[in-house]
């Protein structure tokens, strides 16, 4: 573990797993919102096995960088919760001279991938999108939600909320994530899970959903895995995570891998179905790492 200081000054908490001996390559991890990168460490684990380097940092306002209260971001917050994935990815690369970096982003960490690609995206030579979809069109469904709660007098309930209705009767406030009940038992009993980026966060990520909806700055040739859960919330369905692989097949993208899971929900590590998942996402990350 170590800090490092972002550009507003926040220490920025990061977690580091190393293989023995040199690194063959870098995995750098986002992680969603009202989570923490420690949650990842069978994922690193499993990866140092195999002689990749793993570091997740906790973004501002989660785990062990959350100084102003859960899901604060700060003023500019999501601009600068991008910028210190990417400040992260650079002192990883110093770590690591000529190795390839691949960043795997999970849902909030993906959609901050979406910007970081547009933005930084000669520093990686892959990104992989998890529990992913197109932030405008999810945005524009929770908007609406939102309408016709009101409208019907229901009380007004979170983002999460949202997500869950599609599994009522719940068995409990996070069924959404995934179908294995031990793995949404575990995030419900962690402190550190379970809560919204705050208001000004949300607008802010808001703010950036129309240019992650125009793509065309991404280079043609950077491999890119889109990997989702055809039961998850987030992506309407595949309606929403397909529109995103369409984009990006516009956008000139040739180097675009798809893959959905069968009855999967929204945290496909954690999912009954996880050995699939892990399997599929190492043999892509070896083939771009080389």
């Amino acid at each position: 573990m170590f800090t490092f200081t972002s550009q507003d000054g926040i220490a920025i908490h990061v977690h580091a797993w190393l293989p023995e001996g040199e690194a063959r390559g870098v995995v750098q991890i986002a992680h969603g919102m009202g989570e923490h990168a420690a949650r990842y460490a069978p994922l690193a684990e499993h990866l140092t096995g195999l002689g990749f380097a793993v570091y997740a940092g906790d973004h501002r306002g989660h785990g062990l960088s959350m100084h102003a209260g859960a899901g604060h971001f700060g003023e500019n917050g999501w601009n600068l919760l991008v910028e210190d994935i990417a400040a992260l990815t650079r002192i990883a690369r110093d770590r690591h001279p000529g190795v390839p970096v691949i960043l795997l982003g999970h849902s909030m960490g993906s959609f901050a991938a979406q910007q970081y690609v547009l933005d930084h995206a000669v520093l990686v030579d892959g990104v992989a999108l998890s529990g992913t979809t197109a932030v405008d069109g999810l945005l524009t469904g929770l908007a609406e939600a939102a309408r016709q709660a009101a409208e019907t007098g229901a009380e007004g309930g979170g983002v999460f909320d949202a997500f869950n209705a599609a599994f009522a009767p719940n068995r409990t406030d996070a069924d959404w994530l995934s179908r294995d009940e031990k793995q949404v038992d575990a995030y419900l009993a962690d402190p550190l899970c379970g809560f919204a980026a705050d208001d000004r966060g949300m607008a802010d990520m808001g703010a950036a959903a129309g240019r992650l909806a125009a793509p065309e700055g991404i280079p043609s040739g950077l491999p890119v895995y889109v990997l989702v859960g055809d039961h998850d919330p987030l992506n309407a369905r595949l309606a929403l995570s397909d529109l995103l692989v369409a984009r990006y097949r516009e956008a000139g993208l040739t180097d675009l891998t798809y893959r959905s899971y069968e009855g999967a929900r929204h945290e496909l590590l954690n999912e009954t179905n996880r050995d699939e998942v892990v399997a599929d996402l190492t043999a892509w990350i070896e083939r771009v790492a080389g």
